[in-house]
């Protein structure tokens, strides 16, 4: 039996929605070095892989400990 996954995508609005920040605080995060990398789907289309902020959350839960 084979199992299908559905990726899941964020735009830079969802993504400041999801941490309640302004939405050009990710990229701020991302020029900074302390954010997952958006992958580029097509011309003006940038988006951040859920599986991505979900690990990268993971690793800010741990250094919070």
């Amino acid at each position: 039996m084979q199992v299908q996954t559905t990726r899941q995508y964020l735009n830079d609005r969802q993504v400041a929605e999801r941490y309640s920040v302004g939405r050009a605080t990710p990229w701020r995060w991302l020029k900074e070095g302390r954010f997952p990398a958006p992958v580029k789907l097509g011309p003006g289309c940038t988006r951040w892989r859920l599986t991505d902020l979900e690990a990268w959350e993971g690793e800010q839960a741990e250094v919070a400990q």
